[in-house]
């Protein structure tokens, strides 16, 4: 009885204390809107408190208004309503790169290589507009109508299309086809609403093309939604062996575990994965490491094992705010240590990896023994408290790397170039070169090609360095030819053209077709 009466003073004292704090920000704020100097703008006062607060928490709690909202978000939601091309912008003009097949544009007829000119009467080429300006001006509601005036190659008049906006899909699978004549790979950029059957698909592809191993490329994939992450884990593991479980101090446990539906539940699997690779992908990779069922490939990821909730506000806007941790299945949490309210420092961290010298050694890598864990079959030492350790290191290669080339990608060189180029020469190369396979073999980077880019990139400001050229010269052909590749066929195109060069990709290979080291990894 005493207890009840203690507990129920407890919680009186604690709602009044809370009602105070919140009279005392709603006084603050009337005060500042009734009697400061200056105008000011309450929507505004309003957004910077709520910023301010969640500054002072983990790097990973935001606030963001009701435009960043749909931005953020359109990506995950796997679609959009537009018109369904792909373009990009060439001496300030709107070039096509590629229609969505069946999509808004290809139905009315626009063509790849078509410059837009005009949007709704609005002329977009030519004045200076920025890129997500012209980007939410094709956009709008299904079923609405924008008209676009088109300059096409070859025809003196503009051309005017009234095109209707429909939904759009936002692939996340970027790539899926066979390495070698067992081997399939499939590539997820992020972990979004439809990445689940895509991937189905995608497996499904391969499986018939003969796949009995796979690679999952992981790597640059910064997250999405955690329950697309636990259905893609659920192909590969048992019934009821734990994907994920989550906790935090107002959000109990809870485990998310196989089902036993997955249709690769025996096959080798190798993941790639980079510093680069976070959350989602995180769960994925961490799974599959604790269950012993394949091996991790790359370098340390990025280490978020911070779960946000997504809390809306009437005027669209929406405040992401970290209520629990996550787990893999052998009890690691490998969110990465941070200080309340230094963002700055830990964004810093990914850097300070490459200065110190982490992504190129191996021995780079420092963790603690009290962060040692097992995995949950064979008894392998894993660690948490930062990321996913691979369990075989791939550095980062700089032997290529040069500062002229990077000047070149840092100015868009490469894309103008190529932008270019395919607009003379799309024809020609799809009558010579069938599919993207073709092309692979057969087309060459020649030296004139050359030459025309290192011009382009005197124009742009970036002076030629034989030297350095020379040292970056197999990449750079390799950029054109998988930005050509990109842009005359599609995303898949660049992908298999670059992992030629891909280090991750080809030390995966050597693991997943060694049967003997690929069975000692996993001892």
């Amino acid at each position: 009885m005493v207890c009840v009466a203690l507990c129920s003073v407890i919680t009186m004292s604690a709602n009044k204390n809370k009602t105070s704090i919140m009279k005392k920000l709603m006084n603050a704020e009337y005060a500042i809107s009734e009697f400061y100097v200056d105008s000011v703008n309450d929507t505004k006062l309003v957004e910077d408190a709520i910023r301010g607060m969640l500054d002072k928490l983990d790097p990973h709690s935001s606030y963001s208004t009701a435009e960043e909202t749909q931005e953020l978000q359109q990506p995950l939601q796997g679609k959009f309503s537009g018109i369904g091309i792909s373009f990009n912008m060439k001496q300030d003009t709107l070039y096509v790169i590629s229609l969505i097949a069946g999509g808004p544009s290809e139905r009315v007829g626009l063509h790849p290589g078509d410059r837009i000119v005009t949007v709704n009467d609005t002329t977009v080429a030519g004045v200076k507009m920025k890129t997500n300006d012209i980007r939410k001006r094709l956009m709008g509601e299904k079923g609405s109508l924008v008209r676009v005036g088109v300059k096409r190659p070859g025809v003196a008049d503009m051309i005017v299309f009234g095109i209707t906006r429909d939904e759009i899909p936002i692939y996340s699978v970027d790539a899926s086809y066979m390495v070698d004549s067992k081997t399939g790979y499939v590539r997820i950029s992020r972990f979004a609403e439809a990445t689940a059957d895509e991937f189905a698909e995608a497996f499904m592809k391969l499986k018939k093309q003969g796949m009995k191993q796979l690679i999952l490329d992981l790597s640059d994939n910064g997250g999405g939604y955690l329950n697309t992450a636990i259905e893609i884990a659920n192909w590969f593991l048992n019934a009821g062996e734990t994907i994920v479980y989550t906790e935090g101090k107002r959000s109990p446990r809870y485990d998310a575990t196989a089902n036993g539906r997955g249709k690769f539940k025996d096959g080798k699997i190798v993941v790639l994965v980079n510093q680069n690779s976070a959350s989602a992908s995180e769960i994925v990779a961490g799974a599959i490491q604790d269950w012993d069922r394949g091996v991790v490939v790359g370098r340390r990821t990025f280490g978020k094992g911070l779960v946000q909730r997504q809390f809306g506000f009437e005027d669209g806007s929406m405040m992401r705010l970290t209520t629990a941790r996550y787990y893999t299945p052998s009890g690691r949490c490998i969110q990465k240590p941070y200080k309340l309210g230094d963002k700055e420092d830990y964004a810093k961290d990914v850097y300070n990896r490459y200065k110190d010298g982490e992504l190129m050694h191996a021995d780079s890598i420092h963790v603690a023994d009290s962060l040692k864990y097992t995995t949950l079959k064979s008894g392998r030492a894993i660690y948490g408290g930062g990321g996913i350790i691979p369990d075989v290191f791939v550095p980062v290669d700089t032997t290529e790397y040069s500062d002229y080339y990077g000047n070149l990608n840092t100015k868009g060189v490469f894309i103008q170039y190529t932008l270019g180029y395919v607009d003379a020469h799309r024809d020609e190369v799809k009558a010579k070169y069938a599919d993207v396979n073709a092309f692979d073999k057969g087309f060459v980077v020649t030296e004139a090609m050359v030459k025309d880019l290192i011009a382009m990139g005197e124009k742009e400001g970036v002076k030629y360095n034989e030297e350095q050229f020379n040292t970056s010269k197999v990449v750079i052909e390799l950029i054109l030819k998988s930005l050509i590749a990109r842009d005359v066929y599609d995303q898949e195109a660049f992908t298999i053209i670059y992992n030629h060069r891909n280090e991750l990709l080809k030390e995966g290979m050597r693991v997943i077709n060694d049967d003997e080291v690929y069975k000692n990894l996993l001892k």
